[in-house]
C-alpha cells in the first residue's frame, strides 16, 4: 500500500511498520544473475521487485519452490512510487522479472510507460471482478487490496466521553480540533488515497475538496511525511505512539490497522485498541505484472500464477495486512475477529487519476503545506 502503503498501503505489513525480506534463495539481488539462455541453475531463479512493505511466510514461498522448480529471490525498492519509477527508468532491462505493488492510484503511471509485458495469469476466474482494472489487456494482474481509513484511539474517545468521527464531514467539526494527523500526499500513498478519497467525496466544483482541507487546516489538522512517523510516533492508539507519547487520536492508516495492532501486542488485547472511521475510506488495489525485458519470463509467468494462488492468497493477511482478491480465499480469525469490512469504499478511475494526480498534489501542497 502505498510513498506505499496500503498501503500503503496498501499497505499491510506497513500498517505496523514491518518492513522485513522474506525470500527463499540469495543472490546479490542486481538482476544480474537472472535467467538467461545459458541455463543451470540461474534459469531457476526468479527475481520480484516489489515495494519495501512486501512480505510473504517463508513457508509458502518454499511451496511455490516445490510446485515450480523456481527459487524467489525479492528486490526491494523503497516505497511503491520509488519502485514504480525505478521500474520506469530501467524499463527494457529491469532488475528483475515481476513489479509487485504499483497500485491504483500509481498504475497509470507504469502503463503508460510500457513497464509491462502482457500476461493473462491462470486462475484469474477466482479473483472478484471488481479489482481487475486492466482487465482487457492483462498487463497486471490484481494481488491484494485494503482500504485506506481514519483510525482512533479507542480509549482517548472513551475517556473523553466523546463519539469517534465516522465521516470525512465529522473530521473538519469543531469536536476534533487538533485530533488528526495524516500523510503527505506526495510522499506517502496513505496520504495520496486520503486526498484522493477527498476528491472522490466533494469533486472539484464549488470550492470541492480544495474547500474541504481549509476546513482541516483551520481545524488543526497536522502533516508528516509519511506513515511510520504518523503512525508509530504521532498516533496515540498505536503501540508506537503510546511509547512516544503520541497526543492525535486520529490518524490516516488502514482498515487492517486493528488485527495489527492486537497480533503485535504483548499480550494480545480480546479487543483491538484502535477503531476505524468507516465513512473515510478509500480502496487501494496492489497489482503484479511480468516485466518487459525479463531475464526469467517463464518463471515469472508462475510466479505470477501462484501469487493469486490459494496458497499465498491466504498468506496475505496477516503478512501484509490487505485483503486476498480470490474469491475462494479464507481469512483467519484475527481479521474476522477485529477487521472492519467497507462495503462502499471511495473509489477512482485510474485514468481520471493520471490525468489530475499531479495538479492536485500541487494544489494540495499550496493550501495545506503553505
Amino acid at each position: 500500500m502505498s510513498t506505499t502503503s496500503k498501503l500503503a498501503a496498501g499497505a499491510v505489513a506497513a500498517a505496523v511498520g514491518v518492513t522485513a525480506l522474506t525470500a527463499c534463495g540469495g543472490g546479490s539481488g542486481d538482476g544480474a544473475d537472472r535467467g538467461g539462455k545459458d541455463g543451470g541453475a540461474k534459469d531457476k531463479t526468479v527475481t520480484l521487485v516489489a515495494h519495501d512493505s512486501f512480505t510473504a511466510s517463508d513457508e509458502v514461498l518454499k511451496q511455490f519452490t516445490a510446485k515450480t522448480g523456481y527459487t524467489v529471490e525479492v528486490l526491494k525498492s523503497g516505497d511503491a512510487g520509488e519502485a514504480v519509477n525505478k521500474a520506469v527508468l530501467t524499463k527494457g532491462a529491469p532488475q528483475g522479472d515481476v513489479f509487485f505493488g504499483v497500485d491504483n492510484t500509481l498504475l497509470s503511471r507504469a502503463l503508460d510507460h510500457d513497464v509491462f509485458e502482457p500476461y493473462e495469469a491462470k486462475g484469474l476466474d477466482r479473483v472478484r471482478p471488481g479489482v481487475r482494472l486492466d482487465a482487457d489487456k492483462h498487463r497486471v494482474t490484481p494481488v491484494d487490496y485494503g482500504d485506506i481509513c481514519v483510525n482512533y484511539d479507542k480509549k482517548y474517545f472513551a475517556d473523553k466521553k466523546l463519539a469517534p468521527p465516522q465521516t470525512l464531514d465529522d473530521l473538519a467539526k469543531p469536536a476534533y480540533k487538533d485530533l488528526l494527523v495524516v500523510e503527505n500526499p506526495e510522499r506517502s500513498s496513505p496520504g495520496l488515497g486520503f486526498l484522493l478519497g477527498t476528491v472522490a467525496a466533494y469533486g472539484d466544483a464549488d470550492g470541492g475538496w480544495q474547500g474541504y482541507w481549509k476546513k482541516l487546516k483551520d481545524n488543526g489538522v497536522k502533516v508528516v511525511d509519511s506513515w511510520e512517523i504518523a503512525y508509530n510516533q504521532e498516533f496515540s492508539g498505536s503501540s508506537g505512539g503510546k511509547q512516544a507519547k503520541a497526543e492525535r487520536p486520529l490518524v490516516v492508516s488502514y482498515a487492517s490497522s486493528p488485527p495489527a495492532e492486537v497480533l503485535y501486542s504483548d499480550p494480545q488485547p480480546s479487543e483491538a485498541p484502535t477503531g476505524v472511521s468507516t465513512g473515510t475510506c478509500f480502496r487501494q488495489i496492489e497489482f503484479a505484472g511480468l516485466l518487459k525485458g525479463a531475464g526469467n519470463p517463464d518463471g515469472g509467468k508462475a510466479l505470477i500464477d501462484f501469487l493469486i494462488g490459494k496458497e499465498f492468497q491466504e498468506d496475505v493477511p496477516l503478512n501484509m495486512f490487505v485483503h486476498p482478491v480470490a474469491e475462494d480465499a479464507e481469512l483467519p480469525e484475527l481479521f474476522t475477529k477485529h477487521g472492519v469490512v467497507i462495503d462502499e469504499p471511495l473509489t477512482m478511475a485510474p485514468d481520471k487519476i493520471a490525468a489530475n494526480r499531479d495538479q492536485w498534489i500541487q494544489s494540495w501542497s499550496s493550501l495545506v503545506l503553505q
